[in-house]
């Protein structure tokens, strides 16, 4: 994997607890999103991140196989987002990016353009808690200010 820059982290800690966040990932050429309750820091070095993900929605599969997810920042206007990734919406048909501009960062899993804030992650610890919510503990890889465009996405 080639170096990434390093990031701004006091910027990027300042923005977490701000706002509501999807949780994206890809695995063998599927893709999938689903917004989240919670996203916090857990470390500075590295820079962790914990997300925490309602137990069985249809994304963990895909984030335990390719062992990577993103987690980006959706604006309070941004309603259509907030519709198509919310938990209520668990069909699994097709690909819930296909009208949305996406881009990649270096895991691969899709990033919102339109999103101030995208966080590309590399699991580095799940937790099944005894509770209705699971956590993924991500290392910090990438923000979307070093985004790379995907190929075929705008």
């Amino acid at each position: 994997m080639d170096s990434v820059p390093p990031l701004d982290t006091e910027r990027v800690l300042a923005l977490l607890p701000q706002g509501q966040f999807v949780m994206t990932s890809q695995f063998d050429g599927r893709r999938a999103g689903v917004l989240v309750r919670w996203v916090c820091a857990c470390a500075d070095e590295p820079l962790l991140i914990s997300v925490s993900l309602r137990k069985g929605h249809w994304i963990s599969p895909m984030i335990r196989d390719s062992r990577t997810f993103a987690v980006c920042r959706l604006e309070s206007t941004d309603r259509l987002a907030a519709k198509k990734f919310a938990e209520t919406n668990r069909a699994n048909d097709g690909d819930p990016f296909d009208c949305m501009a996406v881009t990649r960062l270096v895991s691969g899993a899709p990033v919102l353009v339109r999103s101030s804030l995208c966080l590309d992650c590399e699991v580095v610890r799940h937790i099944d808690l005894e509770a209705d919510f699971e956590l993924f503990i991500g290392k910090v890889l990438a923000s979307n200010d070093q985004a790379i465009p995907a190929a075929g996405t705008a």
